[in-house]
């Protein structure tokens, strides 16, 4: 890249200022380095912003993710993510989890909810 000294009176641009000082710093710090002041920002961040903040920045990432990937892309992350799990849990954890959701759901519907699904059920391989 040629340098853009030509109208700054042989000084350069801020663009190219930054653009070597970011090579420096990157020639001179590792991973951890980035991964410490990234860790510290996040701290930061967090002690700077409540729920709502993170819900919308979610929200946000997740409507911009949608518009840019197809159904093909949440198949393979679906997938990857599943096997990244079981290799991670084992059986007592998938029970765990199970009875968890079970309880949870149990406690948001009724009988008439059981019933409607079990219909559903016995009705899908016709």
């Amino acid at each position: 890249m040629a340098n853009n000294n030509n109208n700054n009176n042989g000084k350069m641009s801020r663009e190219e200022r930054g653009r070597k000082g970011g090579e420096a710093t990157s020639n001179n710090h590792d991973k951890e380095f980035y991964q410490e002041i990234g860790r510290k920002g996040g701290e930061a961040t967090s002690n700077n912003h409540d729920k709502d903040f993170y819900q919308e920045i979610g929200r946000k990432g997740g409507e911009a993710t949608s518009e840019n990937h197809d159904k093909e892309f949440y198949q393979e992350i679906g997938s990857k993510g599943g096997e990244a799990t079981s290799e991670n849990h084992d059986k007592e954890f998938y029970q765990e989890i199970g009875r968890k959701g079970g309880e949870a759901t149990s406690e948001n519907h009724d009988k008439d909810f059981y019933r409607e699904i079990g219909r559903k059920g016995g009705n899908s391989n016709d």
